[in-house]
């Protein structure tokens, strides 16, 4: 689940964002403490920031530029002017979008989608729940721990996750892997399985691939 944080002095803007973030399957965060408001940023880590122009002790803009010698945190400017200056700044600093109040929530939900499917693109690196998955190294990890996975073990993995909440058969998997070229039996398969969830468990995730019987397997 991506955590986004929303930096706006306006409590009822704030709250509404929040709703409609939870709503839409966001974890997400309202920052208290503007005057220490990067220590706050940062110890959060959100995987993406809405930031307001218009708050307390220092202004979004200059916020964002401080904000850029620490982190490359995804950033949405928003604004109640719709100003080409102000615009052409946030860029400037490091925004990754800029939206005007007042927007249409749906509009602001498919610009969040947009800039996080944009960066994880380019990094290579996924969240789901609290885990960043980098299938390119083959590496899950979960706060300061980390597992590699054999290529078939990712394969498998990112297959579940692109049809989560919904049950893979084995069949389906051994497609998935016959087509990377990575032929496997039913033996095998569930040799793999059985040792992904050990190295799931590591990282305290005992039971994320739930076994339907006689159905196949979903994530969880």
């Amino acid at each position: 689940m991506y955590k986004i944080m929303i930096v706006e002095d306006d409590e009822f803007i704030s709250n509404e964002l929040k709703m409609l973030l939870k709503n839409s399957g966001y974890d997400a965060y309202i920052l208290k403490n503007f005057k220490n408001a990067i220590d706050e940023i940062l110890k959060v880590s959100p995987d993406l920031l809405l930031l307001d122009i218009n708050i307390p002790y220092m202004n979004g803009e200059l916020l964002l530029q401080n904000l850029r010698k620490f982190s490359n945190i995804p950033v949405i400017m928003v604004t109640s002017i719709n100003s080409e200056t102000d615009e052409a700044l946030s860029i400037s600093y490091g925004a990754d979008d800029y939206i005007t109040k007042p927007y249409n929530p749906n509009i602001l939900l498919l610009r969040i989608g947009a800039v996080l499917k944009r960066v994880n693109c380019s990094s290579g690196t996924i969240s789901y729940k609290d885990l960043k998955i980098n299938s390119q190294k083959g590496v899950i990890k979960k706060d300061n721990k980390e597992i590699i996975l054999t290529k078939n073990e990712m394969i498998i993995f990112n297959f579940l996750l692109m049809h989560q909440n919904k049950i893979v058969t084995r069949d389906e998997l051994m497609t998935e892997l016959w087509d990377n070229d990575e032929f496997i039996n039913d033996n095998a398969l569930t040799v793999n399985i059985s040792r992904l969830r050990s190295k799931l468990k590591e990282i305290g995730y005992d039971d994320m691939i739930d076994t339907r019987k006689g159905q196949g397997y979903i994530l969880s």
